[in-house]
């Protein structure tokens, strides 16, 4: 999307979704799959373990276009405060010509965009690349239908993406029978050839590997997800100048209690709350891997996340939280994140990426409605602080089954659809045509002209996507705050063993009916509707409605792994 931070899973289920569907308590109400096990699901007793020979070298990607805020290896993206000048090509040539027309299928969050005929953006991409591309897009609410009919009615096109909620109950097995293995022409150094593709970082990429091959093409993003968003003014009137201030949980808590004023109509949370203090706290994500004893424990029974939920219920009996908010399911998202960009909260949880997104983000949409308000990403905060490895990619793209030639052509169409920020291809997707879809203002940036915003709409990036940089056509300070804030969470980013090893009933009910115990429970704990006593209780029923399995094979795959 124009000038948003570019959308560059370890599961069927995507940790994009969380931030998509988050509900009350910052942790979203997932989707149970859709349909049933492909195959004969002989494979659902066994867990894999992903092999380093199976993913992509990746390297860092240079055409020439230099940042304002230089990455880092270590994973800090890049940051421009200005839209290059000098645009760049990112691929040579043109890459699909005297192939036949690609079909591909993705979901979007925009409206749909015009026709082919109708649209010059997209006739000036296929002419760069040489063929035609008949693109479905689909409103991402309508996509699982939408997949769920392709996959019954044997219809897949050439190129689709696996929906965010997931779509079937045994991945792997559906992978094997219709998707292309991609790893002859992607492992190790073959990425080379789709050098866009191997600027994708390596977490993203094990996200992609399922039954020990390489079928995904990853949406990848920037690891993290953060930890939601702060008004800095607010912040600054309590006496908080900077996030390093805020030294302990405790301090948080104090915080909390100062800006809130129910009287004024002005709370801290809106929503989400747990997620910032296990962070905090230093509690894991999902799973921790202890490699020394083999043994998998889950988010719930660690005491470091059994505590931040302990903290969250007192600030909720304290009133720091917008009233009704925490019941709120993920549906009414937008309910709650709508109340702090209007000004009613100091803090929400919710993904990175929605903070730059041209007109509808955080940044625009608050200096719409007061000048005033000051939103910068939240950060964990105090000594114990982790970040979670939460956001590694949107989803995965798969390539039906086809021959060699055809599968390098549709590698190529991905490689173009990963071309970097600034490239004469990414200019084109999400910019369109300068002149008809957009002009440069007076500071050089490519602004949407009428037609542009329709133009645009056609969800390129959905079929792969650029090396993560930050940029805000509007707001040079902001893409700066984002830069900032990597630069503190990258160091913080701990392990995710589930992108390294995988579980068929993790991958079917993981982020589905699991998470959904689990999130339940956490609402009813943190408001009171049950007493923290009871939170034994929960875990107990977690375990016994798969968690144990999960378990189980989550340390068949890691023992699998070292032999």
């Amino acid at each position: 999307m124009p000038g948003s931070m570019p959308v560059t899973s370890p599961s069927n289920m995507n940790r994009r979704t969380l931030f998509r569907l988050g509900a009350g308590l910052g942790l979203g109400v997932a989707a149970a799959p859709l349909l049933a096990a492909c195959g004969d699901g002989g494979t659902a007793a066994k867990a894999e373990a992903i092999g380093g020979k199976v993913l992509p070298t990746t390297a860092v990607r240079n055409i020439g276009i230099r940042a304002d805020l230089p990455g880092t290896a270590a994973g800090v993206p890049s940051a421009f405060q200005k839209y290059p000048a000098d645009l760049v090509r990112a691929t040579k040539g043109t890459p699909l010509k005297g192939a036949k027309k690609i079909t591909a299928v993705t979901e979007t969050y925009a409206p749909l965009p015009p026709d082919r005929g109708k649209n010059p953006a997209w006739r000036a991409i296929e002419k760069l690349l040489g063929t035609e591309i008949d693109f479905t897009a689909v409103p991402a609410d309508d996509y699982p239908a939408k997949f769920s009919t392709m996959v019954a009615g044997d219809q897949l096109p050439d190129i689709f993406m696996y929906p965010e909620t997931g779509g079937v109950d045994n991945l792997s097995s559906f992978l094997a029978a219709k998707c292309v293995d991609l790893g002859p022409h992607l492992s190790g150094d073959k990425v080379k050839d789709y050098p866009n593709l191997a600027a994708v970082p390596e977490y993203a990429w094990r996200g992609a590997v399922k039954g020990g091959k390489l079928y995904g093409i990853p949406i990848a993003r920037n690891g993290s997800g953060g930890a939601g968003f702060y008004r800095a003014d607010l912040f600054e009137r309590a006496g908080v100048t900077g996030l390093d201030q805020i030294d302990s949980i405790d301090r948080l808590v104090e915080l909390a209690q100062d800006i809130t004023d129910a009287k004024k109509k002005q709370y801290f949370f809106t929503g989400g709350s747990v997620n910032l203090l296990a962070m905090s706290a230093g509690a894991q994500h999902f799973w921790k891997h202890d490699t020394k004893t083999g043994k998998w424990t889950y988010q719930l029974e660690d005491e470091k996340y059994r505590y931040a939920l302990e903290t969250a219920a007192k600030l909720y009996k304290a009133g720091c939280f917008y009233p009704g908010t925490v019941q709120m399911a993920g549906a009414q998202k937008a309910e709650y994140t709508n109340l702090f960009k209007n000004g009613k909260a100091a803090y929400v949880y919710d993904g990175m990426p929605g903070y730059l997104t041209t007109g509808s983000g955080y940044v625009d949409a608050m200096a719409v409605i007061d000048k005033s308000f000051d939103v910068r990403p939240m950060t964990p905060v105090g000594r114990d602080a982790v970040a979670w490895t939460d956001n590694p990619s949107l989803q995965n793209c798969f390539v039906t089954k086809a021959g060699e030639d055809r599968v390098k052509e549709i590698l190529r169409l991905a490689d173009f659809a990963a071309s970097p920020f600034g490239s004469v291809e990414y200019t084109l997707m999400n910019y369109g045509v300068e002149g008809t879809d957009h002009r440069r203002d007076s500071k050089g940036t490519p602004v949407l002209t009428k037609q542009g915003t329709q133009d645009v709409t056609v969800p390129w990036s959905k079929l792969a996507s650029a090396t993560p940089a930050f940029f805000s056509a509007t707001h040079a300070d902001a893409a700066t705050y984002v830069h900032e804030a990597y630069t503190r969470l990258i160091p913080m980013m701990i392990e995710d063993p589930t992108l390294s090893y995988s579980s068929p009933t993790w991958d079917s009910k993981g982020l589905g009916s699991l998470y959904t115990i689990h999130l339940d429970g956490m609402k009813d704990l943190v408001t009171g509707r049950k007493p923290m006593s009871s939170y034994d209780a929960l875990v107990k029923k977690w375990r016994k409605a798969g968690g144990d399995t999960c378990r189980a094979e989550f340390e068949q795959a890691s023992q699998k792994g070292k032999k």
